[in-house]
């Protein structure tokens, strides 16, 4: 006659009571430790294994992770004052390859938005520090402060940067973008169009991105040296306005100009337009990435595109990688998407 009430669940004390051991003697062997200190006589572990078989023993999942310390959560932080959560944000494309491969990976994302901000942004190891409630953090930002990469890859606390960083006292684990390839093609591009005098605006190279983009450009020009190619302005501030920005490329007689800054790139058509200039005819534009801010304009440049969402999505993987111990590698280059556009075409002859 059955009571309609559940079975009572199974649980380790009863498998350590039929197997004749010590309740913590099943969590290790259920857990899978394999310590110097802690040895398990095989004898003891087959015994173990064959209690939990007949018993129909199913572990409970909450249970495993917490002896684990893997408790599925992932942590996310921007070096920004506000997290990017409009859809126009630079960021945002980060942020949904990250949501999409963290529910693939089972797991949970821990937004850690309560650190305090100075000077315009946020440290992760300061204040009222959260990161030990994930398994692990995602960084995100244009530049990261360097004393926190430092603490962090001292400690041994598994993180993963999205964009390529610099070593901070050993290898920062990072998906970046490949910026000096991309830049490489789009100056063999100009070249191959007849291009010869090259003119380049990026931001300050004391951030890796602009130091990959300004390499790939040494590196591509110094390649075509035999085809008289040359650099002839990298000084330029893309802070200045965009007349007087026109006004030295042309003093210095550039065919194109490679534009980190998008909204630049958009002032400089702008500036060509009001002066009668035609682009690319007079002038080739060429972007070297995606706008930062969302900016207007029917232009159809030349340049490429970075792999946003996919460099959320593979960090995500290399992150959880890193908190199992499986992962392979610690350091990813995504190629960028080459756009061409209408902004980049032979010189005319003057």
């Amino acid at each position: 006659m059955t009571t309609g009430r559940p079975a009572r669940r199974i649980t380790q004390r009863d498998i350590a009571r039929l197997a004749g051991v010590s309740q913590p003697t099943v969590s290790l062997v259920l857990n899978g430790r394999v310590d110097a200190d802690i040895r398990i006589p095989q004898e003891t572990r087959e015994r173990v294994l064959r209690a939990i078989r007949e018993s129909g023993y199913v572990p409970d999942p909450v249970a495993r992770r917490l002896a684990a310390r893997n408790n599925r959560i992932l942590g996310v932080f921007t070096y920004e004052a506000v997290f990017p959560s409009d859809t126009s944000d630079f960021y945002h494309p980060f942020l949904v390859g990250i949501e999409e491969a963290a529910e693939q990976a089972g797991c949970d994302l821990l937004l850690l938005t309560s650190a305090s901000v100075t000077g315009g942004r946020r440290r992760v190891l300061e204040g009222d520090n959260r990161l030990r409630l994930a398994d692990g953090c995602l960084l995100l930002g244009r530049s990261l402060d360097r004393d926190d990469l430092r603490r962090m890859v001292a400690d041994g606390y598994p993180f993963v940067a999205v964009g390529r960083r610099d070593d901070a006292g050993g290898p920062v684990p990072y998906v970046g973008a490949d910026y000096a390839t991309a830049v490489g093609r789009l100056v063999q591009l100009a070249v191959t169009r007849g291009h010869r005098r090259v003119a380049y605006l990026g931001l300050p190279a004391d951030v890796e991105s602009s130091a990959d983009r300004r390499r790939g450009l040494l590196q591509a020009t110094q390649k075509a040296e035999g085809s008289g190619v040359r650099v002839v302005s990298d000084e330029l501030s893309p802070a200045r306005e965009p007349d007087e920005l026109l006004t030295a490329l042309l003093a210095v007689h550039a065919t194109v100009v490679l534009v980190e800054h998008f909204a630049t790139a958009v002032g400089l058509v702008s500036a060509a337009e009001r002066r009668g200039l035609a682009v690319p005819a007079d002038l080739s534009v060429v972007t070297l990435g995606d706008p930062t801010t969302p900016v207007p304009t029917d232009v159809d440049f030349t340049g490429f595109h970075i792999p946003r969402e996919e460099m959320g999505r593979q960090a995500v993987a290399l992150l959880t990688g890193l908190v199992e111990g499986t992962a392979d590698t610690t350091q990813r280059l995504l190629p960028c998407e080459l756009v061409d556009g209408a902004t980049l075409a032979p010189p005319l002859m003057r």
